[in-house]
């Protein structure tokens, strides 16, 4: 598959790594449909110019994730939805049993859940019935489908029960996926993202953003969102990447 005058659906798109990620695309000659929750994303898709549509939406939602879908379709003035990269999801931390001996609120671990797994799965089951009904290209190819899991769904930290299970639940989907969807061409990969300046990481004092940056083996900085945004580029482009996940992290192992 290749990026030139394909369409693409993308969510968390407002900034961050999904924003990155359009703008990758869109350079490669690439048509994108930004779905965010933010306002911002309208702002995104304006300086990415015509190959750019915005859609405010949430990923829990199958109304609002079937309109970005439906404009993506209309983006593509017939050719079909070619890829999907999911990058919307939320951060949390919170032990299990607090200092003071209370339990960890379930609403707060429910909500992670519900974003970062049931919305990447509300997402991937609505763009595989679209692509599903593209003609086959080379190699009987119809689609690919590119999750963000996290090194959290391997090295999960203290207090990151909700999110690491979430990840790892995106990691879990990613081979059966692939298996499942392999019938209709479509591919499933996942990208686990080390620690990245993304507007995540800004919601951590300084002074653990750089501990992190100081850990990572080589290079010895935060990843940068242009980093993944090329890997998803060399997922959508590579026929054989099917039912993996790729750690993109500079060697990190949390503790």
């Amino acid at each position: 598959m290749q990026v030139k005058d394909n369409t693409f659906l993308i969510t968390g798109a407002a900034s961050g790594l999904g924003a990155a990620t359009a703008e990758r695309l869109v350079a490669g000659g690439g048509r994108v449909v930004l779905c965010d929750l933010s306002e911002a994303v309208e702002a995104h898709a304006e300086r990415l110019g015509d190959a750019a549509r915005a859609v405010r939406g949430d990923v829990t939602s199958g109304d609002d994730i079937q309109a970005a879908i439906d404009a993506a379709l209309a983006l593509a003035d017939g050719r079909g939805l070619a890829g999907m990269i999911h990058c919307a999801g939320v951060v949390s931390v919170a032990k299990l049993v607090d200092r003071d001996g209370n339990p960890a609120d379930l609403d707060a671990y429910a909500r992670t859940i519900q974003i970062n797994l049931v919305g990447t799965f509300n997402v991937m089951r609505l763009a595989a019935a679209a692509m599903a009904k593209n003609s086959p290209g080379e190699d009987g190819e119809r689609g690919v489908i590119v999750n963000t899991a996290s090194i959290a769904a391997f090295d999960g930290q203290v207090g990151q029960c909700a999110y690491s299970a979430s990840k790892a639940g995106v990691v879990g989907m990613s081979l059966p996926a692939a298996r499942e969807l392999s019938r209709h061409g479509i591919r499933v990969m996942a990208i686990a993202p080390g620690v990245f300046e993304t507007p995540m990481m800004s919601e951590i004092p300084d002074e653990a953003a750089q501990a992190l940056a100081a850990a990572v083996p080589f290079p010895k900085r935060l990843g940068r969102p242009a980093e993944f945004a090329r890997l998803a580029e060399q997922i959508v482009t590579n026929p054989m990447l099917n039912g993996e996940v790729i750690r993109l992290d500079g060697g990190i192992r949390m503790q």
